[in-house]
């Protein structure tokens, strides 16, 4: 099966990765050197299979060197979100028990804080000069200038921390890859589905410490072809992007695809988008209407998936099948979909439930109760997802069962709300939940961001209640709304429900 050592001999001088607009490059060649020499540095370190490494990095090219290294020697590697506070971020090395943090040099506090309290004994680099604290990566991994073969065995894997939407980030993590092979073949399903090849060119808009970013960006590589990244995401600029490097794939979150559309029509216009074969997007909700624009403007090339970082399931949805099945998530593509009542009886076709995979394995890293919370009697898991299968075996989704309202003992899911507010012209984001209600147990409460904030007024309030209502049964309308200036999202699209909910914690 292709290797980054097979791409680096079959096309070394390729650009395997480049950084858009800027001039930090890199081709196979140098790309499977760094890697190998990472290797040297891991071994040296005295690291073995199934040990792992932590990662604090903006959008940089050697992250990549850093993965494959890592996937080489069988190591698992944890990246760590660049807008954590220092403890928050030291937090998720100590707790992935991680023995190497590599860091940028501009997250100095971050590394004191690891510093200060580091009781498994961690070796920090710091990666880009600054060395205030650790060792110098660059200086240390000059010291591996020759390659060396890399003996067979286990290959690493990504080891990734949840956002922490409710007490500590908890990290996810599945066994180690038994070899090359198995490693390949867990990607299969992108490259079937999606067509990645050698000749693609993908963009990644998003930061590298999430999932979907960098996992699609190691298929590039592994598929032999060049990952654009973008420092930042600007909806012209991903545009630009497109244009300038030929983008054949690409990958997005619903709160992008806002921002595209709302680009003026002749900035829309001015950009050669010939190129592009096939947009992906996932990480969150979206509402059909807004999918509905974007396949207008880019045409049939739109593709959904659902998965969680768990990676026990996955589903995808072309643009053919989404048209005729509107507001699915597609069939599965790996592993099984149950759909099953709270009894854990087996539910028939549109008939809501908890949504479970007869898929890969996980575990929550130092939680066995939240790991033994996701399983049921057949070893199938649940990510906490809502949902029901059509007669055709596409999955809708509803909502999250921690999302669900009940009002007056009536089940209320908050995305059908959301998806409805967010077809007001007005409106540019909405986040819908459940406050404490007296008579009722809990109401609905929506929070707005609108499209120009001075139009925020009780009047408005009122316009958009009624807009609810003329579309949505009275029992799920907004009781209130509140307006902010702009919602709690990180930026692959996910939404802080529980920032906006601790202001409403007391009764109505």
């Amino acid at each position: 099966m292709p290797t980054l050592r097979h791409w680096a001999e079959r096309h070394p001088d390729k650009i395997a990765a480049r950084i858009a607009f800027g001039d930090d490059e890199i081709s196979y060649r140098e790309l499977d050197r760094r890697a190998n020499a990472v290797t040297q540095l891991l071994m040296w370190m005295g690291l073995s299979a199934g040990d792992g490494i932590a990662i604090l990095l903006d959008n940089d090219l050697r992250y990549f060197e850093l993965i494959w290294g890592a996937r080489r020697h069988g190591v698992y590697y944890t990246p760590v979100s660049t807008h954590l506070k220092p403890e928050e971020a030291a937090y998720i090395v100590r707790d992935s028990g991680a023995k190497v943090f590599f860091a940028g040099a501009r997250f100095t506090d971050a590394v004191k804080a690891l510093a200060a309290d580091n009781p498994h004994g961690c070796t920090i680099f710091t990666v880009g000069g600054g060395q205030e604290i650790g060792l110098d990566y660059a200086k240390e991994l000059g010291k591996f200038d020759r390659m060396i073969e890399i003996p067979e065995g286990p290959v690493g894997k990504d080891f990734f921390y949840s956002s922490g939407t409710t007490g500590r980030p908890k990290g996810i993590k599945q066994p180690l890859f038994a070899n090359l092979r198995q490693a390949q073949a867990s990607g299969d399903w992108v490259r079937e589905n999606f067509g990645f090849d050698d000749t693609t060119v993908y963009l990644s808009p998003a930061p590298l410490y999430h999932g979907a970013p960098l996992r699609f960006t190691m298929r590039t590589l592994e598929s032999g072809g060049t990952a654009v990244v973008m420092t930042k995401f600007a909806a012209e600029q991903a545009l630009a992007a497109i244009e300038r490097y030929r983008v054949t794939h690409s990958q997005w979150v619903p709160t992008m695809f806002f921002r595209l559309l709302g680009l003026p029509d002749e900035v829309r216009a001015r950009y050669d988008l010939s190129s592009h074969a096939c947009a992906i997007h996932a990480a969150a909700p979206c509402p059909p209407e807004l999918k509905e624009q974007m396949i207008a403007w880019w045409g049939p090339i739109v593709w959904e998936y659902y998965a969680g970082s768990e990676r026990n399931g996955a589903t995808c949805i072309s643009t053919a099948d989404w048209l005729t099945h509107r507001g699915s998530v597609g069939r599965a593509c790996v592993g099984t979909i149950h759909i099953l009542d709270e009894d854990q009886n087996e539910l028939g076709p549109r008939q809501i439930g908890d949504v479970y995979f007869d898929g890969p394995t996980f575990v929550y890293h130092n939680d066995p109760e939240k790991t033994a919370r996701s399983r049921n009697a057949n070893g199938w898991s649940t990510i906490g997802d809502v949902g029901y299968l059509d007669e055709d075996g596409f999955l809708y989704l509803t909502d999250r069962r921690s999302h669900m309202i009940i009002s007056g003992g009536v089940n209320i899911y908050p995305a059908e709300i959301e998806n409805c507010l967010a077809l007001h012209p007005l409106v540019a984001d909405v986040a819908v939940f459940g406050v404490p209600n007296l008579e009722y147990g809990e109401e609905v409460k929506a929070v707005v961001q609108l499209r120009d904030p001075s139009r925020a007024t009780p009047a408005l309030a009122e316009e958009l209640m009624a807009f609810c209502r003329d579309q949505l049964s009275h029992v799920k309308c907004p009781r209130s709304i509140d307006f902010e200036r702009e919602l709690p999202r990180q930026e692959n699209g996910k939404l802080f429900k529980h920032v906006l909910k601790q202001r409403y914690l007391q009764p109505a």
